[in-house]
């Protein structure tokens, strides 16, 4: 997903402020942002770190500053904030703006009994929409690289935890999960994957899982 390795939400937030993050997964972590606004002190404070070493950096001409400009006024206006939405959409407006629809419009695959998936392959990554139903346990696996989730509804618990709307799970080669979904309704989230998942676990649970 990067050069360097990511393995904590604070990895994560340290690489979106560097801009070294690939889109969808800039693209996550602005959605979590916009679910979770408190959460934005960490970057702010990043943010103050990179301008006081940006600081300490002497200056140097702009090449071709025409061009420069142009590129400048071309870009898109910044997203703003949940707290300046005024629309009702079920996905932060980040999401929404990268896949083009809302979840009333995923065209979901059924994939497993009790779980279906909207899957594409962006800027280098596996970026999936995921809907688990109730209960439903998703197979134990581990990973070949990096896989970033954001939950957007209902909650998952695994042997980390519970991660609930607006949580990020990171997970790599050294997380062996099985994540379920909470009983009292489904799970709807956004997964953002550098590698294929492995599967895990005995033959006897898999099959199980499987079936669903």
């Amino acid at each position: 997903m990067v050069h360097e390795h990511i393995d904590t939400i604070d990895a994560l937030m340290a690489h979106y402020v560097a801009g070294s993050l690939p889109e969808p997964a800039r693209v996550l972590v602005e959605s979590h942002l916009e679910m979770k606004p408190d959460n934005r002190g960490l970057v702010t404070g990043l943010e103050f770190l990179a301008g006081e070493a940006l600081e300490d950096i002497s200056a140097s001409p702009i090449g071709d500053r025409d061009a420069q400009l142009s590129s400048i006024f071309a870009s898109a206006a910044p997203r703003g904030s949940r707290g300046d939405r005024l629309d009702k959409s079920f996905f932060p407006t980040s999401l929404r703006n990268l896949v083009g629809f809302d979840v009333d419009k995923v065209p979901w695959k059924r994939k497993l009994p009790g779980f279906r998936e909207y899957s594409v392959d962006i800027d280098g990554c596996e970026v999936s929409l995921m809907w688990i139903r109730a209960g439903r346990a998703l197979p134990a696996h581990t990973h070949k690289g990096m896989e970033l989730t954001l939950i957007l509804d209902g909650a998952f618990t695994d042997s980390r935890g519970r991660f609930g709307p607006g949580d990020i799970s990171v997970a790599d080669e050294t997380v062996d999960h099985r994540p379920i979904a909470e009983t009292d309704r489904p799970c709807i989230a956004f997964s953002v994957l550098d590698a294929p998942v492995k599967l895990t676990g005995s033959f006897r649970q898999l099959i199980g899982d499987l079936i669903g």
